[in-house]
């Protein structure tokens, strides 16, 4: 399961740190991050999608949201058990009628 996260927030994180630098044109002197790759890379994707560029960066982000649903469900599923044992520990903290008939919650009103 480890190696699953890794290879799936690897390439995500490294799309986005590209893409923040690339954005903002902080390339450090490598040529990969320069705003004119940004720029030249949105426009070939453009090109073989048969879209405008600047419609892709949010295509994108949709993709990476949906597939970010999928991964969690997936580890949502698989640790099913554990949550819902802690969810109805939580539960049992919350609504113990002790708690609420302690001595410093009674009124003192006449």
């Amino acid at each position: 399961m480890k190696w699953f996260l890794i290879f799936w927030a690897g390439p995500i994180v490294f799309l986005g740190g590209w893409y923040w630098l690339s954005y903002y044109d902080m390339n450090f002197g490598i040529f990969m991050l320069t705003r004119q790759v940004h720029d030249l890379t949105f426009e070939i994707y453009g090109e073989a999608l048969g879209v405008p560029p600047e419609t892709i960066p949010p295509l994108v982000a949709r993709a990476i949201a949906v597939d970010s649903l999928v991964v969690f469900a997936i580890l949502g599923f698989r640790k099913r058990k554990a949550i819902a044992a802690w969810w109805k520990a939580r539960q049992a903290l919350n609504s113990s009628p002790s708690d609420l008939a302690s001595e410093e919650s009674l009124s003192r009103a006449p």
